[in-house]
């Protein structure tokens, strides 16, 4: 379907969105469907700090694109529109370390960013409970992607910190919500015990979406993000299918704005069918994207290594990876953890015949697609 007839053809300066911004990931949308319980949960977890009280400490879980960072941003906009309550939200897998977290929080307190050097972790926590305590504020911290922390081993150190904040400074009033995609963690038992004995958290979970309630979402983003017409109904459903069977409605939002710009390089006012198929091809792998764009550059070396050697056993490529970074098997055996944990790789033990027990690591998506992200 590539000839249009001369009325359904965009001109150079139309467009079909009515805004493109509708479709990116961390949009966080006017009406925000199918999570009202949540959403309550959250809410009485919250309430102290509208009084002026410590929160409910809370654990959000579920698997990826079930909606929690957006609940997340939702109540932390309410708040902050409503209420004198001071909210951060920090990116655990951009700021996967408690200096890192703490400088974080230090932003959004005091509207400026910490020396990025000379200032002991001792100091910044105190400058910000201090402001805290001086303001007689109180903060809510959520912890978004917390699992990354835990790759890093820093999950306990930084939530004993906030968790003992008052203890260490009287009069601080720090609640945190820790939020994890994944589901393999456990939180609670994966902490160190010292964390374990303060840190009983309300628990909130999110569910993947069913098929009706990705469609109801995915055509209410189509109806503020296109123009009118733009998509039909039986476009609108293959979006829809292809999302339930990813269960992510990540790739649902992605696949509607590959689908419309696939529309636009055709120069068509329609999204047709093989502009869903074609977008698809890419759309599927936000996961993978958003996995890979968190990673650091020996992290990512380690990633190109395993793609070009995909099959192969853990010494042929660590030989590869060292000959590539210099860094030694300490730090490889962390970095394949990693990896594993995030789901870019499998990672198994097998019997070697003369070697005892071997790991066999495998990607878990095509190494072609793997590659095409690294660039």
């Amino acid at each position: 379907m590539t000839g249009d007839a001369g009325g359904d053809m965009l001109s150079w300066d139309e467009s079909v969105f009515r805004d493109e911004s509708v479709f990116e990931i961390d949009h966080v949308p006017e009406t925000f469907r199918h999570r009202e319980s949540q959403l309550e949960s959250l809410k009485y977890a919250l309430r102290p700090a509208v009084r002026g009280s410590r929160p409910l400490n809370t654990m959000v879980r579920g698997p990826p694109g079930t909606g929690k960072t957006t609940a997340v941003q939702k109540l932390f906009g309410e708040l902050g529109a409503r209420t004198d309550v001071r909210t951060v939200r920090v990116n655990c897998q951009v700021d996967s370390t408690r200096y890192a977290v703490f400088s974080r929080l230090f932003e959004g307190i005091f509207d400026y960013e910490p020396p990025s050097s000379g200032i002991s972790f001792k100091k910044l926590f105190g400058q910000i409970t201090d402001r805290l305590v001086e303001e007689d504020d109180v903060l809510v911290v959520a912890l978004d992607d917390v699992n990354y922390l835990f790759y890093e081993n820093e999950a306990s150190d930084t939530l004993y910190s906030l968790l003992r904040a008052h203890e260490a400074h009287s009069g601080a009033k720090i609640g945190v919500i820790v939020v994890s995609s994944d589901l393999g963690l456990d939180v609670i038992d994966d902490l160190d015990t010292r964390v374990q004995s303060v840190f009983r958290p309300e628990e909130v979970y999110f569910p993947v979406y069913d098929a009706t309630e990705i469609y109801d979402i995915l055509f209410e983003r189509a109806k503020r993000g296109f123009h009118d017409g733009v998509i039909g109904d039986a476009e609108l459903e293959r979006v829809a299918d292809l999302t339930a069977e990813s269960g992510d409605l990540r790739v649902g939002i992605d696949l509607l704005r590959r689908a419309g710009l696939n529309a636009e390089m055709r120069a068509s006012k329609t999204i047709a069918e093989e502009d869903v198929e074609s977008a698809y091809d890419k759309s599927k792998h936000v996961h993978l994207s958003r996995s890979l764009r968190g990673l650091s550059e020996s992290e990512r070396a380690l990633v190109r290594v395993l793609a070009e050697n995909d099959g192969e056993r853990a010494g042929t490529v660590y030989e590869a990876f060292h000959e590539e970074t210099d860094l030694g098997y300490t730090r490889y055996s962390e970095i394949i953890n990693k990896l594993d944990q995030l789901g870019v790789i499998e990672a198994e033990y097998a019997d070697v015949e003369g070697r005892g027990r071997s790991r066999e690591l495998s990607l878990a998506y095509e190494a072609e697609a793997v590659l095409d992200r690294l660039e």
